[in-house]
């Protein structure tokens, strides 16, 4: 079975466990065998993506409740949320793999490396939350990630704007502001796990970028007026200060998409 369609062998799994040791292997086997990725293979879509566990029950954003993290039960809603995220992301870069053919052979690396690294957060969340006598599931989470990512199943360039240069972008705001939370909270092993998925995710969306503005050129289209019209075809939510601009800097954002983002508050 070639790389696009085991990715997508591993995106169908549903138990977490599963799925997040296949997403590291497959990148691991991709780079000891250097296999090509069969860029140019078509693959029908089964039924039922993405796999998911029964739990957690899934609900809209708007009613997760939000927890303080200065207690134990908090503290593990918080990180429940943010391997909720990590399990998801581990999706969103499998999806990228296999929907998209005809693309060149570094696309399909970097989203493997991408699912392999999402699995590693969603792992070092689940073990770190298991001590605090909680497990991946416990908690409601949202599909608001994977409905976007469902959006635009048919358009690959609205998928690089709007899924790692949107919504996961937030990660690079929101992250050293859960971090000194929790730091103040005392959980220096979950500041440690931040400080590791800050890190990556800096280059997931560096990817993003350079795989978003790699398809404008080659389609004639303008990074930031292009961005500007899908964020209204889709309704991709509108990002709200403040914003971790030297992580934005550091993952490839342009001033003037910096400048239309901040002009959007």
């Amino acid at each position: 079975m070639k790389l696009r369609r085991r990715a997508l062998a591993v995106l169908t799994l549903t138990d977490p466990t599963d799925k997040a040791a296949a997403a590291r292997g497959l990148f691991e086997q991709m780079l000891a065998t250097g296999e090509p990725p069969d860029p140019d293979e078509t693959l029908d879509e089964p039924p039922g993506l993405p796999g998911r566990p029964a739990r957690p029950a899934l609900v809209p954003p708007d009613t997760v409740p939000r927890r303080t993290p200065f207690t134990v039960e908090g503290r593990a809603a918080l990180l429940h949320a943010i391997a909720h995220i990590e399990f998801n992301a581990i999706n969103l870069a499998l999806d990228a793999v296999w929907r998209f053919g005809g693309l060149p052979e570094a696309y399909y690396r970097d989203w493997l490396r991408v699912a392999s690294e999402e699995a590693l957060h969603f792992t070092l969340l689940r073990e770190h939350l298991q001590t605090l006598g909680h497990d991946y599931g416990d908690f409601a989470g949202h599909d608001g990630l994977w409905a976007m990512t469902d959006k635009t199943r048919h358009d690959l360039v609205a998928r690089m704007a709007l899924v790692p240069r949107t919504l996961e972008a937030r990660g690079l705001d929101a992250t050293p502001l859960i971090q000194a939370k929790l730091r103040k909270a005392g959980d220096g092993r979950a500041v440690e796990i931040l400080d590791v998925i800050l890190r990556d995710e800096v280059g997931h969306v560096a990817i993003g970028n350079h795989w978003y503005r790699w398809l404008c050129e080659r389609d004639g289209l303008d990074p930031v007026a292009h961005y500007r019209l899908v964020t209204e075809r889709y309704q991709a939510p509108r990002l709200k200060p403040p914003f971790n601009l030297e992580a934005r800097r550091a993952a490839g954002f342009t001033q003037a998409e910096l400048d239309f983002l901040e002009q959007r508050d």
